[in-house]
């Protein structure tokens, strides 16, 4: 059995994967791990982007974070090495706490 993509893993993460795209990879990356991925920060003090909701300018420095003008959510799976690979999970999207 191979291992997780993001930890080496082999626990079952539900739906979707490190190389899932939208909300399906936001989804992935929230959830992975019990949601101790969603939170840890990202080497180098993150990746700056562009909202794909609203295009505002902004860093994303968590593996699941949120647009400081619009609140859209944008996620990017541990595997990844660029800001490249960030994906949107839409305008409709809400993180639940």
């Amino acid at each position: 059995m191979s291992g997780c993509k993001v930890c080496g893993s082999t626990d079952k993460h539900g739906t979707g994967g490190p190389f899932s795209t939208g909300r399906e990879l936001v989804e992935f990356v929230y959830n992975a791990h019990e949601g101790t991925v969603r939170d840890q920060l990202i080497e180098g003090g993150g990746y700056a982007t562009n909202c794909q909701g609203c295009n505002a300018a902004f860093t994303l420095k968590t593996f699941v974070d949120t647009c400081p003008e619009c609140g859209g959510v944008h996620a990017i799976a541990p595997v990844h090495r660029s800001g490249e690979h960030i994906q949107f999970a839409g305008k409709d999207f809400e993180i639940k706490k």
